[in-house]
């Protein structure tokens, strides 16, 4: 819900009893679309403003905290992505990003509503200079049902860089959208859905995406959080989920050397956010030191990395004799 009096914005977060608000200059315009309602501002401090249905969607000055967080984490920890497929996205700054990667040769953007890319391309069109390269695709469609329609191991990473889950964007939260992902991606693929805030949806939405992703097969996931002032609590994040790969690993080399430039995003910030604050369900259980070691046991295992003596006999203990309370069965790898 969002209000404004006396030339400020106010988004109303009923449910956490909290508000944010912008200083006003102007409204400068707005849609009814097909499926929502889209309006532009100019703030006093923050750029143009973008809202939907009253939420605030992204701001000029802000925004790159998202949309690097959104597609540099996710490329960094696959082994090597070339084929990307962006739900949402309609801004196109997740897309800008995405094709900073040299080695990424097609990204394919899908978002309901045209109306958000061209007032993107009027208002943000920074965010959209990476509209014309031709490794860039643009369609206007429902997410959803395009998952369903592509061919199974043809993309090695999903981008779910949606709106809230409600309306349009709820069927993207959900396990069976989840499956279509997980059958899509090829081996090794790794997909991300922005996850809303650690401090508020910590136990509801950002655990039941744990609990989706795993539903529908994928063998990690990992919640990352980031900084995003115009977003409820001013801390948001991303979660991610491999298809027996680990997303709790990145190419730390590859990201330090990236040449290019960004603002926010560094190998060093990724590392850090791969560190959870206690209160977050960023795995499947709290790790003891010999379920730990277990589970650095299987990777190794899984990357035929050779193991010491010590290794060797825990993990045949492990798997023949011993199994764990709370650990799930036949998953070999850390859930963070």
């Amino acid at each position: 819900m969002s209000s404004t009096q006396n030339n400020w914005f106010y988004e109303h977060f009923d449910t956490a009893g909290t508000a944010f608000g912008l200083r006003l200059k102007q409204k400068l315009e707005e849609v009814q679309t097909e499926y929502q309602h889209i309006e532009m501002w100019e703030t006093d401090s923050f750029g143009y403003l973008m809202t939907i249905d009253g939420a605030t969607m992204l701001t000029t000055r802000d925004n790159f905290l998202y949309h690097e967080m959104m597609s540099h984490p996710v490329l960094f920890s696959h082994a090597n992505p070339k084929r990307v497929v962006i739900i949402g996205g309609g801004d196109c700054g997740t897309l800008r990003e995405v094709l900073r990667h040299p080695g990424v040769e097609k990204a394919t953007q899908i978002d309901i509503d045209e109306m958000v890319t061209r007032y993107s391309e009027k208002y943000f069109p920074e965010l959209c200079e990476s509209n014309d390269d031709p490794r860039a695709e643009l369609l206007f469609e429902d997410g959803v049902q395009y998952m369903r329609n592509c061919a199974d191991g043809s993309v090695d990473v999903i981008i779910v860089d949606s709106t809230d889950p409600v309306g349009p964007a709820e069927g993207l939260f959900k396990a069976d959208f989840f499956r279509d992902c997980h059958r899509v991606l090829a081996e090794g693929g790794i997909i991300v859905q922005q996850s809303e805030s650690p401090l508020l949806h910590s136990d509801t939405i950002i655990k039941d995406l744990h609990a989706n992703m795993r539903e529908a097969g994928f063998t990690s996931t990992q919640t990352l959080p980031f900084p995003q002032p115009v977003y409820p609590s001013g801390w948001w994040s991303c979660t991610m989920a491999g298809k027996n790969t680990q997303v709790g690993e990145f190419r730390e080399t590859d990201a330090s050397d990236k040449g290019f430039d960004t603002r926010y995003y560094s190998a060093a910030i990724h590392k850090g956010a791969l560190v959870l604050p206690p209160f977050m369900p960023g795995r499947d259980e709290p790790l003891t030191a010999t379920s730990y070691k277990l589970q650095a046991t299987s990777y190794k295992l899984q990357k035929r990395m050779p193991l010491s003596s010590l290794e060797a006999r825990a993990f045949s203990f492990r798997h023949t004799k011993h199994r764990e309370p709370g650990m799930h069965k036949g998953r070999s790898f850390p859930i963070h």
